[in-house]
């Protein structure tokens, strides 16, 4: 069963105005969305899953090949496109751009005036505001790849490496039983060094 329809309202974006976005409307009540309630601007269905509570409010745009779905809200101005990934509980608002080969989960929030692009995965009780909050590395390490670290809804460094997302701290402990003393572990805790001091824990979220 289908939650949404295309109102018939289009606009045009792009530096030639070659990407046609369509207004939705929902056609059944979910979550705090009433049935009739105008939604954001998508590009084609793939945009925006027709199951589950995701939804896609304001004056927010997803085209291209990204895709919002599970329970993911995207709202105000924000955009994802690309081949982002907006999904799970998150939410992203403000005026954030979501794009390239990110993604964004968990119970993330980001919001602000920040851009999530390139290979950042942004996930669990991320809390982004700044740009000062996030930083992506790579490819570095066994994998060569990108590791996002990114402040946590405690005011703390988190990090998404591989299959690993959580604390610095933990991360750190998890480098040492993998790689020990060599040369990995050597590039992973260089990185985390730079990530404490580009994240800046003082631009804190009320």
């Amino acid at each position: 069963m289908k939650k949404y329809e295309f109102t018939g309202e289009t606009k045009k974006i792009g530096s030639n105005g070659d990407i046609t976005l369509k207004r939705i409307r929902a056609i059944a009540s979910f979550d705090v969305i009433k049935a009739g309630d105008l939604g954001g601007w998508i590009e084609k269905e793939e945009n925006l899953s027709q199951e589950n509570k995701a939804w896609v409010c304001g004056n927010a745009k997803v085209y291209g090949n990204a895709k919002v779905f599970d329970n993911a809200k995207v709202c105000n101005n924000a955009e994802v496109y690309g081949n982002a990934k907006v999904y799970n509980d998150t939410w992203v608002y403000g005026n954030v751009c979501v794009c390239n080969n990110a993604e964004v989960y968990g119970n993330a929030k980001v919001y602000g005036n920040v851009d999530i692009y390139s290979n950042a995965k942004v996930c669990g009780d991320a809390q982004i505001l700044y740009e000062n909050h996030l930083l992506v590395i790579g490819p570095i390490g066994s994998r060569n790849s990108f590791t996002t670290f990114f402040r946590d809804k405690d005011n703390e460094i988190a990090v998404k490496c591989g299959c690993f997302c959580g604390k610095i701290d933990k991360f750190i402990e998890r480098v040492q039983k993998t790689h020990g003393d060599g040369r990995y572990a050597a590039v992973y805790r260089a990185a985390v060094e730079v990530a404490k001091i580009h994240i800046n824990l003082d631009c804190y979220l009320a």
